[in-house]
């Protein structure tokens, strides 16, 4: 097994410039590769997830190159409506462990005119995809399963245009489902509208989708968050587009200025960015952190700190609109004042491990009183944290991530299988030990 072996540490400060986000960059390629024209992509990041839907881009005949081994890439789009879809009308995909490129690749190869096989790792055909096929299926897709019905992996045969222009999908398990449709409908070349049933989760993921859409020139018209409508019309390229920094990766650092005073400052996110985990730094700041937003030389900024004998103050925040973030905040619980009460996760339980399971055992490892139910985990800091925890990442970035934070605490831990990073941050332990500092306290 492998592992990285953190040492106590007593501070933190610095800037950190953060990679591109994962969110941005898989839905960027895939509207940039169903578009009419080329587009110049900036800042994308490199990444197993954004290799895997680069890869699978390839296979389904989409033309790109990186340019001078920079992260600037130009994808060549495959022309708009349905037909003709991607250039090779019979492939089979593997797609890793990669959630975000699966379900809107999945959308896109279902209403493509082709015949498509998807595969994942083993736990990828453990997360649910059910919901997705049924609504893809109301409009017309031939999906069969071939393993566990409701689960990948999935095989797709050419679609029938004579199918409705409307559909439902349950909003109440991955907001990636609705993504996934927004992002696939224009395929079919006619007006489409999409009704959600029940409480769309993760609502600033599904904005993510409607920002970068109307930036390749479809416009959805929406009632609320329970249906969209989406024209009859094509994909245009914007010519250049250029893919913020990763909310949820600056998350790890603006705790750490939180849990080592700071100041830290993460580079290429804003006050006004896209991404819903963005709002990290409100939850930050009801934690009694001292946060402050700027921008220098077009390049925007959050900088985060905390004062000399300051205590973190506990939360009981429904977490619906920072999902990923909000496990950064499961960690900080263990320097709060009191219990930290974290709702609305249910996602977690069908993301790259059920997070909810995942960061009660470990947390538990640390000290803590762990408290989990269906969408919530309550965490009860330890009087002191135990030292040389060994924590499991579950194959889950986020878990290696979030618990390098654990080591700002003093004491030392290790992560074990901490190439899991990879996904989305492959630098990650490197980049923070770049802010690893002694403890500077301000009043």
């Amino acid at each position: 097994m492998e592992f990285i072996n953190l040492p106590a540490l007593s501070g933190a400060r610095g800037k950190v410039r953060l990679p591109g986000s994962k969110s941005i960059s898989n839905r960027i390629l895939l509207l940039a590769a169903l578009a009419e024209g080329s587009t110049l992509v900036k800042g994308l990041l490199d990444s197993d997830d954004t290799q895997v839907m680069l890869e699978s881009l390839t296979r389904l005949g989409v033309k790109w190159e990186r340019l001078d081994a920079s992260d600037h890439y130009r994808v060549h789009g495959i022309g708009g409506a349905f037909p003709p879809g991607f250039p090779v009308k019979q492939a089979e995909l593997f797609l890793g462990n990669a959630g975000t490129a699966f379900r809107s690749l999945t959308a896109a190869t279902a209403l493509a005119g082709g015949e498509y096989i998807l595969r994942g790792v083993a736990r990828m055909h453990e997360r649910p995809i059910g919901d997705l096929v049924d609504a893809l299926r109301q409009l017309g897709a031939q999906i069969t399963y071939l393993g566990q019905d409701g689960f990948p992996p999935l095989a797709m045969a050419p679609a029938r245009l004579d199918a409705t222009s409307v559909t439902r999908v349950k909003g109440n398990v991955s907001s990636q489902y609705l993504t996934g449709l927004l992002l696939s409908a224009p395929l079919l070349g006619r007006e489409v509208m999409i009704h959600v049933e029940g409480e769309l989760i993760s609502k600033p993921y599904v904005e993510i989708t409607l920002n970068l859409m109307q930036r390749f020139g479809i416009e959805v018209i929406r009632d609320g968050w329970q249906s969209f409508t989406l024209p009859a019309a094509v994909y245009r390229s914007p010519g250049e587009i250029e893919v913020e920094g990763d909310a949820s990766s600056a998350s790890y650092f603006l705790a750490a200025g939180a849990i080592g005073h700071g100041p830290v400052r993460v580079e290429g996110v804003g006050r006004n960015s896209i991404q819903g985990d963005v709002r990290f730094a409100e939850a930050l700041a009801r934690m009694g952190v001292e946060i402050g937003f700027g921008r220098d030389d077009a390049t925007s900024w959050i900088e985060s700190r905390l004062g000399c004998g300051s205590k973190l103050h506990a939360l009981d925040l429904d977490c619906n609109h920072i999902p990923d973030a909000a496990m950064t905040l499961a960690v900080l619980a263990l320097f709060a004042d009191g219990v930290t009460t974290l709702r609305n996760i249910a996602s977690w339980r069908v993301k790259e491990t059920d997070r909810i399971a995942a960061m009660a055992n470990e947390l538990r490892k640390v000290g803590a009183t762990v408290e989990e139910g269906a969408d919530f985990i309550r965490v009860t800091p330890p009087g002191k944290l135990l030292a040389n925890a060994e924590i499991e990442t579950y194959d889950d970035h986020r878990m290696a991530m979030c618990f390098s934070l654990v080591s700002l605490g003093g004491v030392p831990i290790r992560i074990n299988e901490p190439k899991c990073v990879a996904k989305t941050f492959p630098d990650y332990f490197a980049v923070f030990s770049g802010i690893a500092q002694p403890a500077t306290c301000f009043n």
